[in-house]
This record gives C-alpha cells, structure tokens and sequence, in this order.
C-alpha cells in the first residue's frame, strides 16, 4: 500500500517538474530585447527534405547584446536556414554573408515590452493550470484508494495537504521565474 502511494507522489512530483521545465522553456524563448539563441534555436528549417531544429544544424553565437551568429555546418543549409528564420516572423532583421547568417534584435518598443509581459503572464497561467490539473488526477488515485478502504479517511487528509503542499511549491518557483522574466522584459 505504502508502495503505491510512495509511486503515485513520485509520478506527480516528475509530472509537475516536467511543467515547470516546460514552462522555462517556454519563458526563454520570449525575446527580452537582448540576443537570446533559445529565440532561434528551435524553429524548424528544411535539412535535406526533413523539418529540423536550427540547433541541430548549425552554431549559434551571440556576437554582442542584440546580434546573433548562426554559422551552418553545411553552407547548402543557409539559404533555407535564413528561411526559416524569415518565416518565424519574430522581428529581427536578418542578413547573409554567404556563409553566416547575423540575426540583429532591435529595440523593443514600450508596447512591444507589454505584450511580452502578457505572454509571460500567459504562460504562467497556462502552467499553473497544468501543474492543478496533475494535482487532481494524483488525488484521484488517492480518493480510490480511500473508496477502496485501502486508506483511512486521515491518510487521505494527510495526503492531501502532502500534495497541496508539493503544488504550492512549484507554483512560488513558476511565480519567481514569471516575474524575474517580467523584470527582463521591462528593463530598457
């Protein structure tokens, strides 16, 4: 019985840390008015017939604070590459030198850095919305087991306020990483 319940925490403990992972992630990517490659670093470009991370068909290097390096391991790349780049749409400017591509970050604007902000909070939200929906099912293990007699009213209480407690933790650390983020975001 303690085995079940001791697997049941631990699933959930993994599942809230892979939406907290995801959530930074997803907050890196978010432009702060610095170069970032994380901005890049996934978007898809055609790699010999296969949709493919640029990550994982060229180097990419900061060159200084709003100027990214993308150097493609195989020149034939860069074209689509650039491409790719263009198609994402992210409001950069991007420019080719027949073997490297320079992707250059302009200033954000006041309004640009508020709509930042509200993808941040966005997304926030959306995590925050992930890690209760895990909380239910984990309590949903739980609250059959308790029909099932297999635990008493007390150690479902107990559990309870284990897995509550376990949610409050990752919510306080998605809150922090959201509002250094916004702090990111808004300083010009």
């Amino acid at each position: 019985m303690d085995e079940m319940i001791e697997m049941t925490m631990l699933e959930y403990s993994d599942n809230l840390d892979k939406i907290y992972n995801h959530f930074i992630d997803e907050l890196m990517m978010i432009r702060v008015g610095r170069a970032n490659p994380k901005v890049i670093e996934n978007i898809k470009v055609d790699y010999y017939g296969t949709r493919t991370p640029i990550f994982q068909t060229a180097n990419i290097t900061v060159q200084d604070a709003r100027m990214l390096v993308v150097s493609p391991w195989d020149i034939s790349t860069l074209k689509s590459i650039k491409a790719g780049i263009e198609a994402a749409n992210l409001g950069v400017s991007i420019s080719d030198d027949g073997k490297i591509i320079r992707v250059g970050f302009p200033m954000l604007t006041e309004e640009r850095r508020r709509e930042y902000t509200k993808d941040a909070k966005k997304l926030l939200e959306e995590s925050k919305i992930a890690m209760r929906n895990a909380r239910r099912d984990c309590l949903d293990v739980f609250k059959e087991m308790k029909k099932n007699s297999e635990i008493s009213e007390d150690d479902y209480d107990s559990l309870d306020k284990d897995v509550q407690k376990t949610l409050d933790s990752y919510t306080a650390k998605a809150d922090v990483s959201c509002e250094k983020k916004i702090a990111d975001i808004m300083e010009v």
